[in-house]
């Protein structure tokens, strides 16, 4: 399962990669990770659905485990807005932001002081998940991840560092 669910994440990256990440930083802005994908994983994570957001497997009632390197904040279960601190603030290199998400609506994920911002189309009776990693030249001594959403959409999230 391990493999199947690094295929289906490498699509997800892939897609989110083209389609919407944002950064406002200055020279010390992070540099987005790229990984090693092709147009033949990205299409075989897409489901009947056609979605290439939906994993099979995915939930919102447990936090995303994390892809690479250490959880440092874990939500589960959650609705509507909220913001979740990264203890120990942003340190030097990678960040990653695994969210997922049920109920029909668009979540949007914020990094401040990174400024990264991304949003997930959710959709009713099926999980969507996105995987976003970033690698920051310095460190913050603050982080803080920003999460709003429609009440209808429940949501999972997993901050990796």
């Amino acid at each position: 399962m391990g493999k199947l669910r690094f295929v289906a994440v490498a699509g997800v990256v892939a897609t989110v990669a083209l389609t919407g990440c944002t950064s406002s930083q200055g020279d010390d802005s992070p540099t987005a990770h790229k990984s090693p994908t092709s147009a033949a994983s990205a299409s075989a994570s897409k489901t009947a659905s056609g979605r290439a957001e939906h994993i099979p497997g995915e939930t919102v009632t447990k936090a995303p485990d994390p892809i690479d390197g250490q959880a440092v904040a874990r939500v589960a279960n959650a609705r509507g807005n909220r913001e979740i601190d990264i203890p120990g603030g942003v340190k030097a290199g990678a960040l990653s932001i695994s969210v997922n998400c049920q109920g029909r609506g668009t979540l949007t994920v914020s990094v401040k002081p990174v400024g990264l911002s991304f949003p997930l189309e959710c959709v009713a009776g099926e999980v969507s998940s996105t995987y976003n990693e970033l690698h920051l030249k310095t460190a913050r001594g603050r982080g803080t991840v920003y999460v709003t959403a429609p009440s209808p959409v429940r949501w999972a999230l997993t901050v990796g560092q």
